[in-house]
């Protein structure tokens, strides 16, 4: 598992949000949260960021 990966789905599930709660958040497709949950997508500057937005934490929380 990445780092990502794994924060990322420790801070959704921290809120009590599913995937599609998430992506709705972030303003992006569900499959997109899903994928990087499962370490199968690189993620773009620009979606880390707006994950990082909807969750309310830095970027670099994301991928510490």
């Amino acid at each position: 598992m990445t780092p990502i990966k794994l924060r990322l789905a420790e801070l959704r599930k921290r809120r009590g949000w599913s995937q599609a709660e998430l992506a709705r958040r972030a303003g992006l497709h569900n499959s997109v949260v899903n994928r990087a949950e499962r370490g199968e997508t690189t993620l773009t500057l620009a979606t880390l960021e707006k994950l990082a937005k909807a969750l309310r934490v830095s970027p670099r929380s994301l991928i510490s």
